[in-house]
């Protein structure tokens, strides 16, 4: 097997002139680094180190965005198994209960046990693609675990709620069912 000189001399890109003094020259290189005590560094071999670290390091940091979007693929499909399992069927709705996805107001039309489960947080509301679904507060808990924007209605009993026992308007509660 020729080595890479003779390859280029007999492809005629090298004449013999030339690679005999770029022979001449490496030996002379290699001459002064023994007598300094130098280590001769050749640069084409650390080139190609740094090219290969360069190459490993792209490959993990491209890795790692595969492994991210896999992963939020896998919680993707457990939310959606979920919310499919345990929704709520809401067949015969009249009553129009309404919130706020992101910044727009939708409407969903539920039964008035729907409504009152929604108000003291039995049930949740979630999105599910473009529609939204009821489940139950406990689905509700380990959809939010995995992606907090999915869960839109989730009431939960806050102190404030608990009516004081001095309170002068506890006799004057706000219906849960007023409607503007």
């Amino acid at each position: 097997m020729a080595s890479l000189q003779e390859q280029l001399l007999k492809a005629g890109m090298v004449d013999k002139k030339k690679a005999k003094q770029l022979n001449q020259e490496k030996r002379k290189q290699v001459k002064q680094a023994k007598g300094t005590g130098q280590v001769l560094v050749d640069e084409g071999k650390e080139a190609a180190k740094r090219a290969l670290a360069d190459k490993a390091e792209r490959d993990r940091e491209l890795n790692r965005q595969r492994q991210a979007e896999a992963d939020k693929k896998a919680i993707q499909a457990q939310i959606i198994q979920l919310i499919t399992l345990n929704k709520i069927d809401r067949k015969n709705g009249e009553i129009a209960y309404q919130f706020t996805d992101g910044k727009k107001i939708k409407k969903l039309y539920v039964d008035a046990l729907l409504q009152a489960q929604l108000i003291k947080g039995v049930i949740a509301l979630v999105k599910l693609k473009d529609g939204y679904e009821l489940v139950p507060a406990i689905i509700a808990d380990k959809i939010k675990q995995r992606d907090d924007s999915a869960v839109l209605v989730h009431n939960t009993q806050s102190a404030s709620d608990i009516v004081a026992e001095d309170d002068p308007y506890a006799a004057y509660q706000i219906p849960d069912d007023l409607m503007w």
